[in-house]
Order: structure tokens, then C-alpha cells, then sequence
């Protein structure tokens, strides 16, 4: 083709230095032309047929392709080869130009197949996050150890094919730096070992709600690559804490309520200890109207009466012998208005105890499950449940500590 525009140029009596450069110009012309219309025509077929396979069939993986851009980067390389074949030819009186075009032109298609696979491994990655068994794997762990090992060997080849130097000359220099290089990837080896061990260990999966207080973190993991762990807390904002953190630090996974068959409550009624007292027949008397423990009471009467008379107690007062008291009655009631109600899961434990005095009361801790898991349901179920419990104090005789708002 240079020799046709050469000779044409020649014959309309130009000389060889202007034919000569007319010459390289046409030529530098048709094939930068025929460079852009079979890049144009190239990457349109290629979409047009991943887009007619995507619409005849059912997998969802011709999608994942075009979603990660496959056609495109496809599309990019028959231009590619047709520069890698012409130019030579165009460049041959420019040897030292030859050698670098072609040397650059395998580059960016080193660089372009790295692409490549890099959007066919995010595809297959997508495919297999829709399986049960695999949608709260860190798949996107494995995908960056993968795809740091591609571009490291893509890297040397690119560097190979820019500099025209043996592979081996970079593999000596990269064990010489290897120290370096250690120390540059410290974390994303870190995360990669973590990784591997929140797997084997299943310690944290995809969707799960952790707190880990070191890092302000209480929400959802959303992802788990490499690096880092993202976790959107309950006000949408996100967390983004090092994948290692998880095997170093501490945290709380809740999956193990989710996965129960209640939420646990665990919460105290901060009881007043001088309102603590023992009753006496005129203040059990009205307690006996209460339906859900006046069999409790009739029962614990008859029982501390008989022990008190197998004993001859004298009870002229209160505190000899065994007597029934105002906290352990509120207690009783607690127990049994937890037994009663429906949403207590009554196959886990259900549980009133007493916690020792603190300064600012005598703690009635209740602990029991919740059926309703959700976060808002199950919160509103526990807030009935102790607006009950604190009307029913007074009932008792019993006050809820308070600080007082004088001084």
C-alpha cells in the first residue's frame, strides 16, 4: 500500500522526499480509519450477539457479562490485532518506532486480557452469590487474592513487553524487594488469612448484625472483601472496619438470637429498699385479689404456717419465722404475668431473679424471650411489659428508685 501511494505520487512529478511523505500520511490515515470503523463495527456485532444470546436464553450469566462490560473489552480486540499486524509494515524504515509501537500495542492487550478476566471472574462470582449455600461466603475475598495474583503477573508481562527485558530480570528484582513488599501488602495479607479463617470458622457471614464497640460498628454486614468489612449501621450510615479486625478483635454476632427461637430480655426494675417489707394478714388480704398469683399466696400461707407451728414461732412480730414479703410476692407475679403471656417463648427460660443491692436499689432483673424477633416489635412487646410491671409496684407497697429533684 505505501509503494501504491509512493508510485502515484511519483507519476504527478513529485519528488521522492515529499512522495515519501504523503506516502506515510495516506497510509498512517487508511489505517487509523480502518482502525476506528472496525472498532465501531467490531464492538456493536459482538454487543448485538451477547444481547440476542442474553434474550434466547434463561441463565442469568450472559446478563452478568454484559453487566461487567465483556462484550466491550471483547470488542476492543480485533483493532487491536489489526494494528499489531499493519503497523510493522507502515513503520518498516522507522525500526526503532516498529519495535516500541508493537512493543506498547502488546501491552494494552496484556492489559486489556486482565480486564477480561477480571469482568468474567466478577461474573461467575455474581452467579454464584445467587446460591443459598454461597450468598454469605466472602466470595469477594477470593476474587481479590485471585485477581492480585493476575495483575501481579499481568504487571511483570506489561513490563516485560514494554522494556523488551526477560520475565526472569523482574522476578530477581521483585525477590530482592520481596521484604518491601510484604510490608506494602501487610493488610491485604492480613485480610486474606482472616478471610480464609471467618470461612472455615464461620464466624461472620453476608447479612449478619454485629457490635463491635472499638469501631462504632452495631448493624448489618453488607460486604466482606479483602481489605475491608462494611457494616451499615442502624442509622444508614456505614462502617468500614479491616477485614482482620474480625479475628483480632472482639465483637458480638447477634445471628445466634436470630437464628433462636426468641430475643432474649434482660432487664432490671430498680426496686426501692426502704419500701421492701414484710406483710402482714391485713396487707396480704386485697394482694389475694390479684388472679394471677392468689393461688401462690393461699399455697406459701399454708406452708409458712405449718413451719412456723412445727417451730412454736412467736409471731407477735413480723420478723420471727418465716413470713411473706412484699418484693418476694411482686416477684411471684412477675414470674407468673411472664407465663401468661403470649409472647413469651415458653420452652426458653423464663426467669425473675433478685441481682444484689446496689446504690440505687434493690435490681428485679427479668429475664425471659421474646417469639417476635424484630427489632421495633420486640421492642414494643418489652416496653408493654415493664409499663405493666411498674404500674403494678405500688400494688405491692414497692417504689422504683428515683433520684430525687431536690437537693
Amino acid at each position: 500500500m505505501y509503494l501504491f501511494f509512493f508510485e502515484l505520487f511519483k507519476t504527478q512529478g513529485l519528488n521522492n522526499s515529499l512522495s515519501n511523505f504523503l506516502s506515510f500520511t495516506c497510509v498512517v490515515f487508511i489505517i487509523a480509519s480502518t482502525t476506528l470503523l472496525l472498532s465501531f463495527l467490531s464492538r456493536n456485532i459482538i454487543k448485538r450477539l451477547f444481547s440476542q444470546i442474553a434474550n434466547r436464553t434463561s441463565s442469568d450469566f450472559d446478563d452478568s457479562l454484559i453487566k461487567n462490560k465483556i462484550p466491550s473489552l471483547l470488542g476492543y480486540l480485533p483493532p487491536l490485532f489489526f494494528l499489531i499486524v499493519q503497523l510493522p509494515q507502515v513503520l518498516y524504515n522507522f525500526p526503532k518506532l516498529s519495535i516500541f509501537s508493537s512493543n506498547v500495542l502488546e501491552a494494552i492487550t496484556a492489559f486489556l486480557g486482565i480486564l477480561i478476566i477480571r469482568g468474567f471472574l466478577k461474573s461467575v462470582t455474581d452467579q454464584l452469590r445467587k446460591y443459598t449455600v454461597l450468598k454469605d461466603k466472602p466470595l469477594e475475598s477470593y476474587l481479590q487474592v485471585f485477581m492480585i495474583f493476575i495483575w501481579f503477573i499481568g504487571g511483570i508481562i506489561i513490563l516485560s513487553l514494554l522494556t523488551g527485558k526477560e520475565v526472569g530480570v523482574f522476578l530477581t528484582t521483585l525477590g530482592a524487594l520481596s521484604a518491601v513488599i510484604l510490608l506494602i501488602f501487610k493488610d491485604t495479607l492480613l485480610g486474606f488469612v482472616a478471610s480464609i479463617q471467618i470461612t472455615i470458622n464461620d464466624t461472620v457471614r453476608i447479612g449478619d448484625w454485629i457490635t463491635m464497640n472499638n469501631s462504632n460498628g452495631d448493624g448489618d454486614v453488607i460486604s466482606i472483601s479483602l481489605s475491608t468489612v462494611k457494616i451499615q449501621n442502624f442509622d444508614n450510615t456505614i462502617t468500614t472496619i479491616p477485614t482482620y479486625k474480625l479475628i483480632s478483635d472482639s465483637f458480638t454476632n447477634w445471628r445466634g438470637m436470630s437464628d433462636s427461637d426468641g430475643r432474649r430480655i434482660k432487664r432490671a426494675i430498680l426496686v426501692k429498699a426502704s419500701s421492701i417489707k414484710f406483710l402482714n394478714n391485713q396487707e396480704i388480704e386485697p394482694l389475694k385479689k390479684i388472679e394471677l398469683i392468689s393461688s401462690f399466696i393461699s399455697n406459701r400461707e399454708k406452708e409458712i404456717k405449718t413451719h412456723n407451728n412445727s417451730l412454736k414461732t412467736n409471731k407477735v412480730e413480723l420478723i420471727n419465722g418465716r413470713n411473706l414479703t412484699n418484693i418476694g410476692l411482686f416477684r411471684a407475679y412477675i414470674k407468673e404475668y411472664l407465663d401468661q403471656h403470649s409472647k413469651v417463648n415458653k420452652n426458653m427460660t423464663i426467669m425473675c431473679r433478685q441481682l444484689a443491692p446496689t446504690p440505687t436499689g434493690i435490681p428485679l432483673e427479668i429475664y425471659a424471650f421474646i417469639t417476635d424477633k424484630d427489632w421495633s416489635i420486640y421492642e414494643s412487646i418489652v416496653s408493654d411489659i415493664f409499663d405493666h410491671l411498674l404500674s403494678a409496684l405500688p400494688n405491692f407497697k414497692l417504689e422504683n428508685f428515683e433520684y430525687s429533684s431536690k437537693n
